[in-house]
């Protein structure tokens, strides 16, 4: 994960009642993708009509891009779509898509069987999939992942880097004598799941001076590690500031943040058989590459996340 939210990616906590989750949703819309919003705030109508799909995204610009991939190639397929960008974190898109508010949403398969199951530990992508349909509602279904995939990463600084010899090749275990005197950064709910500081705590023996609360993998987080506000952050993989600033992202031999392949969240009852093919036409093409180029383009670039992705269908021959 990139770029983003990921919401962050990763999952653990889970807030309580529906009517907080939503109330949630509606105090994170600081904004609207390209993908057809026009500024409301995008649950506040409810329901769409029948017929239509609700593509969601959750709060960080690669969910929003890829929201806006899945919407232009069901709209090719005569599929009416609606959009309901930047909605918030899992803990409120996993609610809305159960109760059928949201129809369509990019996940993280490793992030979200990590929300659904924290213990678990699958050793490939398709044992991934298996272990997520064990625990997902019964009225959702996830389709084909893409070999695309992005994960959360403990990303330093170039400064913190050459202070403590760290390279591409460290590990996060590397950090574990120096973490005490470092600020970590991320999401707020990166504090409290597990694929954030309880994990690497569990696994790692890392023991921060203390955490920042920004943005998932954002402008913040991105910012306050340049600026060195913070020496360690929560970035995603597919994040073109890692290359641009020369950050450093730590290997993680244990797999605290396991496999990340993007993959679609369908409301069963909400998507016929003619868009299931076409999610996963889109995913049979989406490889991690792309998705660095196409984040690149968004968040580098500056170009809109819709007109991106309606180019990039384009060329796959999917529009």
């Amino acid at each position: 994960m990139t770029s983003n939210t990921k919401s962050t990616k990763s999952s653990k906590s889970h807030f309580g009642a529906a009517a907080v989750a939503l109330a949630a949703s509606a105090a994170l819309l600081a904004g609207c993708s390209s993908g057809g919003s026009s500024g409301k705030d995008p649950l506040a109508e409810g329901r769409a009509g029948a017929g239509t799909v609700v593509v969601g995204s959750n709060n960080f610009a690669e969910s929003i891009l890829i929201a806006d991939i899945y919407g232009e190639a069901l709209k090719a397929k005569g599929i009416k779509v609606e959009y309901k960008p930047n909605i918030g974190s899992r803990e409120t898109t996993y609610g809305l898509l159960k109760n059928g508010s949201i129809t369509v949403l990019p996940e993280y398969n490793g992030a979200l069987l990590a929300y659904l199951d924290s213990k678990a530990a699958p050793k490939t992508v398709e044992a991934t999939t298996a272990a997520i349909g064990a625990k997902l509602d019964s009225g959702l279904t996830l389709l084909e992942p893409a070999p695309a995939e992005d994960k959360d990463s403990v990303t330093v600084n170039a400064t913190t880097a050459k202070k403590y010899g760290l390279t591409e090749k460290s590990s996060i275990a590397d950090l574990k004598d120096a973490a005490k005197d470092l600020v970590i950064g991320g999401s707020p709910e990166f504090q409290a799941r597990h694929q954030g500081l309880k994990g690497l705590k569990s696994e790692y023996g890392l023991e921060f001076k203390s955490f920042k609360a920004l943005d998932a993998g954002g402008p913040l987080t991105q910012a306050a590690l340049k600026k060195n506000t913070v020496q360690v952050a929560d970035l995603f993989t597919t994040d073109p500031t890692i290359a641009k600033e020369k950050f450093v992202v730590l290997q993680d031999p244990k797999n605290l943040f396991g496999f990340e392949n993007v993959q679609p969240l369908v409301y069963k009852s909400g998507l016929d058989q003619k868009g299931v093919d076409a999610l996963n036409a889109v995913s049979a093409k989406l490889d991690t590459a792309t998705l660095l180029d196409l984040d690149t383009q968004v968040q580098s670039q500056n170009k809109d996340p819709l007109d991106v992705a309606k180019a990039w269908l384009k060329s796959a021959g999917l529009d």
